[in-house]
């Protein structure tokens, strides 16, 4: 089986990116941008997309995503799936992974877990776990207030396309809610489970199936929505196929601006709910113009 990982980073090689490069049953495919110490990588164990490359191989589709920015990761995607993943993990260069990590793969396998229902149009992962006094970062700030209205419906089949496993230490959780609580976190999620909703993924720590790669992309021009974002897009093609899974990572977060990290979650607040109940989630009048056509030109390099 062939398995990739890809990051994105503009760091020198982080101890996460060499532990990731270190497991010899993965590839490692870097996708650098402008800032990136190109050098750095030269020599590691891994493939580097070097930005002359990525301009050279996917011109149209890196110039409209732009640089600078994170989204830039999809181009790694595209480069995995055409180099023949049929796993592939997104994560980040200050996640660090436990000696675990990567072994328990669910994806593709039909699988009996718990699962959670809500009247809600979305339910918040954590809601099930010992933090649940915290939210994901995307899920709507419309309805945290009521975010722990679930019903526990017991066990349910499901085979799995999308696995997202959880992350110690410094958690994906939204700003608002990193800037009044500061938390660390050890999520006690022993099991997998799953909703009956759609609900929010990050691209820190999570695998794909090569099914789904050719449809999911961290979507440019919408801030810290670009991960999020793209995956409510992915559950809406493909209903009933993500699990959330323990946390396989410790996340020694780089250092951040948690305002401008607000700031760049503004469209979110404004938004995601309004996204999640449109007809289309890419076609609609709150994803940007430049992100439709970015998500366009993406599934451009997969022939299907």
């Amino acid at each position: 089986m062939n398995k990739y990982i890809v990051i994105t980073t503009i760091n020198s090689p982080t101890i996460a990116t060499k532990k990731f490069i270190s497991f010899k049953d993965w590839t490692v495919i870097i996708v650098g941008d402008k800032k990136t110490p190109h050098k750095e990588y030269q020599d590691l164990d891994c493939i580097y997309l070097h930005p002359d490359y990525q301009e050279k191989t996917y011109k149209d589709l890196s110039d409209l995503i732009g640089w600078n920015t994170p989204a830039r990761r999809s181009l790694g995607y595209i480069e995995a799936y055409i180099r023949g993943a049929n796993i592939l993990a997104t994560v980040d260069d200050d996640n660090i992974p436990y000696d675990n990590w990567g072994k328990d793969i669910l994806l593709g396998k039909e699988i009996e877990i718990d699962c959670w229902d809500s009247e809600l149009d979305l339910i918040d992962p954590l809601e099930v776990t010992n933090h649940k006094d915290l939210w994901h970062r995307g899920y709507p700030i419309d309805l945290v207030r009521f975010k722990n209205q679930i019903t526990y419906i017991g066990k349910k089949k499901i085979t799995p396309l999308i696995q997202a496993n959880l992350w110690d230490g410094d958690p994906d959780i939204d700003a608002i809610n990193r800037l009044t609580k500061r938390p660390l976190v050890k999520f006690d999620i022993k099991e997998p489970f799953c909703f009956t909703k759609i609900s929010p993924f990050n691209s820190q720590n999570t695998l794909l199936s090569r099914k789904v790669i050719p449809y999911y992309m961290m979507i440019p021009c919408v801030g810290r929505m670009d991960d999020i974002w793209g995956g409510y897009i992915l559950q809406d093609k493909f209903k009933n196929s993500l699990i959330y899974a323990n946390a396989t990572v410790y996340q020694d977060r780089n250092k951040q601006d948690l305002v401008k990290n607000l700031e760049d979650e503004i469209l979110g607040y404004r938004h995601t709910l309004n996204l999640i109940k449109s007809s289309s989630l890419i076609n609609n009048e709150y994803m940007p113009k430049n992100a439709k056509l970015c998500y366009k030109e993406y599934r451009k390099n997969f022939n299907i």
